[in-house]
């Protein structure tokens, strides 16, 4: 890629997110009483233990920042209800549970929290969902998938039809375990499965409290298959059918919003973050493809214009 023309893009991405925070009225969201908003949280796309957010180079929910919005919705005396929009497949076990820890957290602080259902939201994300007041999905929404899966990849014949032969060195048998040279021996098998087991019996007991449903009950739906919204409805997963929008009446009520509630959206991105989500990773030791023929100044100039990240602040 041509020098110039990077440079170019990135001051166009830089000039066009100084226009729109500059154009952006930060007070026109914040004329409303304490006590009268709503906080609106994305959960989009697959949910990671990681920090960051992506953007146009990637999808994905990164646990840490969904629960630092929580956790400003907690201490934000003007939020009194949460509405957590959800449109994820799933992803990581222990950041969906970090994520629930915060829901319980800000309902314990005497918020409202409502959970809205998009295209998906199955597995981890239903795990998230579950932890709500209340959950709404549309009834095409595909969600449920209440499960544990665990997965490796055997390529020791791969290995062996191109001459490969890795070497290990280990402190214990199962030191490798989960190695794709070899296959699974049964002694790991039996410890992987014991983990997927005792994640699973968690999930269940997240559902079970969450829905208030018998534990059995909530047994005969954990086989990891999906639903539809309205299935799920019909099922007890779910409590209503609707819309964003329904979503949002739904949360007013519950939480006993008089009138018309002023909407406030955790975690807006600028235009230039949402370019460069996903270009972290590709501005680290390994340059991409694109970038490789730029000087170690050049790629120094990139990483410290990714530090300058301008928000659009709404209250």
């Amino acid at each position: 890629m041509n020098k110039k023309l990077v440079i170019g893009i990135i001051a166009g991405v830089v000039i066009l997110s100084l226009a729109v925070a500059l154009a952006t009225n930060p007070t026109k969201q914040n004329k409303s009483k304490a006590g009268d908003r709503i906080g609106v949280i994305y959960v989009e796309g697959v949910i990671s233990g990681s920090r960051s957010e992506s953007g146009f180079l990637g999808t994905g929910s990164g646990g840490q920042s969904v629960m630092e919005q929580l956790k400003k919705a907690r201490e934000d005396d003007s939020i009194k209800a949460v509405l957590l929009r959800i449109n994820s497949p799933g992803g990581s076990a222990a950041a969906s549970q970090e994520i629930g820890d915060e829901i319980e957290r800000v309902r314990k602080a005497g918020k409202t929290v409502v959970a809205s259902m998009g295209d998906v939201a199955a597995s981890g994300g239903y795990w998230i969902a579950a932890k709500a007041d209340k959950i709404m999905a549309n009834p095409a929404t595909m969600t449920g998938s209440i499960g544990v899966i665990m997965e490796s990849m055997n390529i020791q014949e791969l290995y062996n039809k191109i001459g490969v032969s890795p070497q290990t060195v280990k402190s214990g048998p199962f030191k490798d375990i989960g190695s794709p040279n070899r296959p699974i021996s049964p002694a790991e098998r039996v410890i992987l499965q014991g983990m997927v087991d005792d994640i699973y019996q968690q999930f269940v007991d997240v559902v079970a409290k969450g829905r208030k449903m018998d534990r059995n009950e909530v047994l005969k739906l954990a086989d990891g298959r999906i639903f539809t919204g309205r299935q799920a409805k019909n099922l007890g997963l779910v409590d209503a059918l609707g819309n964003y929008y329904d979503a949002i009446e739904l949360t007013r009520k519950v939480a006993k919003i008089s009138g018309e509630p002023v909407i406030y959206e955790f975690g807006p991105k600028t235009p230039f973050e949402m370019f460069f989500g996903g270009m972290n990773s590709l501005l680290g030791n390994n340059y991409s493809p694109g970038l490789e023929g730029l000087s170690p100044r050049e790629i120094q100039m990139f990483r410290e214009m990714l530090k300058f990240q301008p928000t659009i602040q709404n209250r």
